[in-house]
């Protein structure tokens, strides 16, 4: 699998927590029941997951002023999700380049939003860039434990055994 659906998985979650703010790793578990992702990806959904939602008041706070003639809470959920996300990985993923974000969000925009969401994210974003105030922070995981109460995370299945493994096809790894 690759970054680009790790990415479009975790605007997904993100979305789907807007609208049901409760018990995350519930949310989380069944969301992987339905989307598989490989380990890395995983693990790149689980970085920018937390973090949007450790920093949504710093990124709002930057969208917001570019927002001209609305309020960041009268922005379509879809597009501030959109938006959250790919400022958290302007600011802060140094592996991830700035052009690479906001292409990245206005191709999420163009497939679950509308046009005029597309023009005005890439605006947007463009400005935050030309700003200059992105400058990439240190990449920080943050770990799930820190947004969920340790007893509300699902214990993480064990690795099959090497020699099983091998030469094996998991079902989960063929993109379809």
């Amino acid at each position: 699998m690759s970054r680009k659906l790790a990415r479009e998985r975790a605007f997904m979650f993100l979305y789907s927590l807007e609208i049901q703010t409760e018990d995350y790793a519930l949310q989380r578990e069944l969301f992987f029941k339905e989307r598989r992702l490989s380990r890395t990806d995983t693990d790149f959904f689980d970085l920018v997951v937390t973090g949007v939602l450790k920093h949504k008041e710093e990124l709002d706070a930057e969208i917001g002023p570019l927002l001209i003639g609305w309020a960041i809470a009268r922005v379509p959920r879809v597009d501030l999700t959109i938006l959250r996300l790919a400022l958290f990985e302007m600011k802060y993923l140094e592996d991830v380049p700035t052009s690479v974000s906001i292409s990245e969000a206005v191709l999420l925009a163009g497939k679950y939003s509308d046009e005029k969401s597309r023009s005005y994210i890439n605006a947007v974003l463009g400005n935050l860039e030309r700003e200059g105030n992105l400058s990439k922070h240190k990449k920080e995981l943050i770990p799930v434990d820190e947004l969920i109460p340790e007893e509300e995370l699902a214990p993480e299945e064990e690795p099959a055994p090497e020699e099983e493994v091998q030469g094996s096809v998991n079902n989960a790894d063929i993109e379809c």
